[in-house]
């Protein structure tokens, strides 16, 4: 993956240090996944986003070969 620098708002940077340390992502990280997920919102305005964490976590639970079966009651 190439990088690209580019000029972004102080607040936008210090939201995503303060949200980002939270969740253990570094400041450029956390803005990756929010605009990951602010593009997967656009493609997608039907779409709840609770529904789409939730895929975005099933995803990465299927790459990282961590899925879990669905026991239905």
């Amino acid at each position: 993956m190439t990088t690209e620098s580019i000029r972004l708002d102080s607040v936008l940077i210090s939201k995503a240090k303060i949200i980002g340390g939270a969740l253990s992502r570094s400041p450029a990280k956390q803005i990756e996944h929010w605009a990951k997920i602010g593009r997967i919102m656009e493609d997608n305005p039907e779409l709840p986003y609770e529904f789409v964490k939730n895929a975005a976590i099933a995803k990465a639970e299927k790459e990282t070969d961590k899925l879990e079966n669905y026991i239905f009651d």
